[in-house]
């Protein structure tokens, strides 16, 4: 015992020594002598507990909350079934993966299915042979296992903000009897919704680590397609415009748009034409409400440009995306690091920086002279979620983007709260705030997990995520992220809208 001992304070005397003469040099011994760090193990143990528990402590509801919100326009009955086994079912033979803008065939279906399960990466794509797409929808719905649920960005949407008790919520879209069925009631869908016959999205889930001929998935996503004409139109639009009288006397406090991706399948002649109604619908809503609009998945880069140039980002006040949506709006664009072809695991927080800076000060209220509304992004992927705003315009942020990360980790494994034991952290501790000079090195404190930075006259609110390590079902976090995200969002009152 008494060697170990003496052993143990000759090391720490030599260690004493050369600290003294090379300060430097204790890093390097520690690198070939098996010590244990017990700082980094005890980190490393308590690092989801700790960020779970600032969580229950740091987010708060705003002083001034939504009492009515309207959503449109995007509604339908998703049919969810393992993605492998329904293609195995359809007898389509795996192979090699190729993205297609839209779908014509079982072959285009196998082929994009594998390009986004091979990335681990969500995606959306519009079907264009009816006959085909009904034939693999009866496959879905008696595949084993299927199930129905609620769907479409903005049906979605409003399921979340409908568990606020203290919250009305309007939807406007297609709802046929199944929709209707299953939607909570507290929901109010304006007769002008009504339609007699549902419309339906299959999603096709695949897990973490789940192999198909020589494709293995790096995480759980879903890929999802449909023949929808009613969303694919938008034809819901004007009534959203429309009902915001249902809240008479009062005027919608917020409304929250989606589907714009749903018409890049439809061909360029019918968007051109409903780009510039939507517009036009839009500039009809009063000022004061101000429009958040979630993005979702397109192909399309003359889309997208189209969707920028005919100023709808422009004229709305916030937008929700994640990492995929977020670089091709930067490769649509000609932003920074629109020479990046796709995400390498993790997206760099600094590059991320880049593009939202980007975004905001092209098409935003980046200066008070400009008259655009647009003042606030959150984004969301997989590890983070980052909001960044405008200065002067929005509150309680940090709150914000906490609680999104906080539902993204609950609502992933199925459960209502963050079970530790069922989640980890993957967002890198240490980052830059930009990938090009001038940067600042930043990092994150897991006891106020929230790291907060400016550039200019925007600020940028960064929380890790705790990441489900088996997620149950990823349909609908982008839109459970966004709308929690808004229920602790406040406008700053003086900058009205």
């Amino acid at each position: 015992m008494w060697k170990k001992a003496s052993a143990a304070a000759l090391l720490a005397l030599a260690v004493g020594y050369f600290y003294h003469v090379r300060p430097d040099l204790p890093e390097q011994i520690l690198q070939y002598i098996n010590l244990p760090d017990f700082q980094s193990a005890s980190q490393s143990e308590s690092l989801e507990q700790v960020i779970s528990a600032a969580w229950e402590t740091l987010i708060t509801r705003p002083t001034r909350q939504w009492s009515k919100v309207a959503v449109g326009v995007n509604a339908c009955v998703d049919v969810v079934v393992s993605g492998v086994g329904l293609l195995q079912a359809l007898a389509v033979d795996p192979g090699a993966g190729q993205d297609h803008e839209v779908l014509h065939s079982e072959e285009d279906l196998k082929e994009a299915f594998v390009h986004y399960m091979e990335r681990g990466a969500a995606a959306e794509r519009f079907f264009s042979d009816e006959e085909v797409f009904q034939r693999i929808a009866r496959a879905a719905a008696e595949y084993p296992g299927a199930k129905l649920f609620v769907g479409g960005n903005a049906a979605l949407i409003g399921l979340k903000l409908a568990t606020y008790p203290d919250l009305t919520v309007l939807l406007c879209g297609p709802v046929g009897s199944k929709l209707h069925e299953i939607l909570d009631e507290k929901i109010v869908v304006p007769p002008d919704s009504l339609q007699e016959t549902d419309e339906y999205h299959l999603i096709l889930e695949y897990k973490a680590g789940e192999q198909w001929g020589s494709v293995q998935a790096p995480q759980a996503n879903r890929f999802i397609f449909s023949h929808d004409v009613s969303n694919g139109e938008m034809s819901s639009l004007e009534t959203l415009a429309a009902s915001l009288d249902e809240f008479q006397p009062d005027l919608p406090d917020l409304v929250v748009l989606s589907g714009f991706h749903m018409m890049e399948g439809q061909g360029k002649q019918l968007w051109e034409k409903r780009l510039k109604e939507a517009v036009a619908v839009l500039s009809e809503i009063r000022k004061e409400i101000p429009i958040h609009l979630e993005l979702a998945s397109m192909a399309d880069k003359e889309y997208m440009n189209n969707i920028m140039q005919e100023q709808v980002l422009p004229i709305v006040s916030s937008i929700g995306l994640n990492e995929q949506e977020l670089l091709f709006l930067a490769q649509a664009g000609s932003g920074p690091h629109a020479d990046v072809a796709a995400w390498k695991g993790i997206p760099d927080v600094g590059q991320v920086s880049d593009i939202l800076l980007w975004i905001l000060e092209q098409y935003g209220r980046s200066e008070p002279s400009l008259e655009a509304e647009f003042t606030r992004i959150h984004f969301h992927t997989l590890a983070y979620h980052v909001i960044a705003t405008v200065d002067g315009y929005w509150g309680n942020q940090a709150a914000a983007v906490m609680a999104g990360a906080r539902v993204a980790s609950s609502q992933a494994c199925g459960l209502q709260f963050v079970d530790i034991s069922k989640v980890e952290l993957k967002a890198p501790l240490e980052f830059y705030s930009s990938h090009h000079e001038p940067k600042v090195k930043l990092s994150l404190n897991p006891a106020e997990p929230v790291t907060v930075w400016r550039r200019g006259n925007v600020t940028f609110y960064l929380t890790p995520v705790l990441v489900c390590k088996q997620p149950l079902r990823t349909v609908g976090l982008g839109d459970a992220i966004s709308a929690e995200g808004l229920v602790y969002s406040e406008l700053t009152p003086q900058q009205p809208f």
